[in-house]
């Protein structure tokens, strides 16, 4: 029986940092991952793959929208659907190698299988049993489906499968508006798929700023992105020659079909304990399915930690990792700390989305008084230089204090330069503060500061 002072249930973004922070704390650290790879979701199934295959299909996008304007010519490049799955495995095995090797450097135990926790302190894997003073549940989530969609991964498929489907389907229909949904039917569309878009609500991207909602809609529906929005997916009947989505109007309770021949189901996630005797155990779940956890990230069973999608708050691998890292320093016995306000979010179109912070929609909710500065990338130089001056930034700051709320970007490299505004944000910074710090110029970024000017006496370039 090995005996650890922490043992990390998950090997995803969560786990893993948690893991190499533990060890690098001088805790001797285990991780139990059953994956053949580490690196969770995100590196194999999730970020990372539809991160390459996004980028490949960007190319394509230029290649036959942009390199005439300028001055590029020839013909155009066509696909090799293989090959560039080829090169997205490529991509997934060397960063997940990566972490092997970073394992390995920090002498941290990689114990191969599914773990369950018969009681405090102890973890399970296989036949053998491990001691561990501390435990932490990185678990993760899995994709949640809808009543009346039964997913095979090949004709009705999760993230999971649109990522290596064995051919381009002709015709994709994708269930649910959000990141997942709206990134890959942009990859499929840039591939020649006809996409349509099936959104229970009435806007896109639910829970974003209003206003970058609608443009952001416009600019999808002007890449040729179909949207039926309102809509409650009925069922999905699967045919010889794909599938059939039935769906219901909620504003007129009419019925209307999309035939497919491939249905993404991208309908969110949800927290994934299976198989590790939380009940047994006494950890108190969510009716959600949740990890209830305190401001430590204590479980109810002293000793037990959980962290990442396993327990509230948004399912992103970045607040995963803050996490990780947090717990790893409580059990060391430092002060663990994350900024839950100060958490961006990226959707990785083209154009990219960016936010952190407040919308303005929960600023007038809360009745907070606040101001807006807006600047275009119509109005910036290097966005134009590169035919990318689509979309803008606006900046929400208190009205008396001038302190940021929130910022939010639809534009080029947006999920680059949002971070600016993050380290603003996390400093307590004003709006003045950015209008008053240096840009290089010409980037991007000068947009921020415009949109910071705005808050003020005005933007220069606009």
């Amino acid at each position: 029986m090995a005996s650890y002072d922490v043992i990390v249930i998950g090997g995803g973004p969560g786990g893993y940092v948690c893991a190499i922070r533990a060890a690098q704390l001088g805790l001797k650290t285990a991780c139990v991952e059953g994956r053949e790879a580490l690196g969770g979701t995100c590196l194999n199934v999730g970020c990372i793959p539809s991160k390459a295959l996004l980028h490949a299909t960007h190319l394509l996008h230029e290649s036959h929208e942009n390199f005439e304007k300028m001055g590029l010519m020839g013909a155009h490049p066509t696909v090799d659907w293989p090959k560039m799955l080829a090169f997205k495995e490529d991509v997934i095995g060397q960063n997940t190698k990566g972490i092997e090797f970073l394992f390995k450097k920090n002498k941290i135990d990689w114990i191969k299988g599914w773990a369950s926790i018969p009681e405090a302190g102890k973890v399970k894997v296989g036949d053998e049993v491990h001691e561990a003073k501390n435990i932490v549940i990185a678990s993760g989530s899995v994709s949640s489906s809808l009543p009346g969609v039964d997913v095979d991964e090949e004709t009705v498929v999760t993230s999971t499968g649109a990522l290596a489907l064995k051919d381009i389907p002709k015709r994709l229909a994708v269930i649910g508006a959000g990141v997942i949904g709206l990134e890959l039917g942009s990859v499929y569309k840039r591939l020649g798929a006809e996409v349509t878009v099936i959104e229970y609500l009435d806007a896109i991207t639910p829970g974003m700023d209003a206003e970058v909602q609608k443009q952001f809609q416009r600019i999808l529906a002007k890449q040729g992105l179909k949207f039926v929005l309102g809509a409650a997916v009925q069922k999905v009947e699967k045919g010889a020659a794909g599938a059939t989505v039935t769906y219901k109007l909620r504003k007129d309770d009419s019925e209307a079909t999309v035939e497919a021949d491939v249905v993404l189901v991208a309908t969110g996630r949800k927290p994934y304990t299976e198989g590790l005797g939380l009940d047994a155990l006494g950890v108190e779940l969510t009716p959600r399915g949740q990890i209830v956890t305190n401001g430590h990230w204590q479980t109810t069973v002293p000793g037990i930690y959980a962290i990442g999608d396993a327990i509230q708050g948004p399912m992103l691998a970045h607040k995963a990792e803050d996490e990780g890292m947090a717990v790893a320093e409580t059990i060391a016995g430092k002060h663990g700390h994350v900024n839950y306000e100060v958490i961006p979010g990226v959707i990785y179109t083209t154009p990219e989305v960016a936010s952190v912070g407040a919308t303005e929609e929960a600023l007038k909710k809360e009745g907070r008084a606040y101001k807006v500065g807006k600047f275009s990338f119509m109005g910036n130089g290097r966005a134009k230089a590169t035919l990318a001056a689509e979309g803008f930034v606006k900046i929400l700051a208190d009205k008396e204090t001038d302190r940021i709320l929130g910022v939010h970007i639809i534009g080029p490299s947006a999920g680059e330069i949002i971070h600016e505004a993050c380290v603003a944000m996390e400093f307590g910074a004003a709006a003045e503060d950015l209008a008053r710090t240096c840009h290089a110029h010409p980037t991007y970024s000068e947009a921020v500061r415009e949109a910071a000017l705005a808050c003020g006496d005005g933007p220069i370039h606009s």
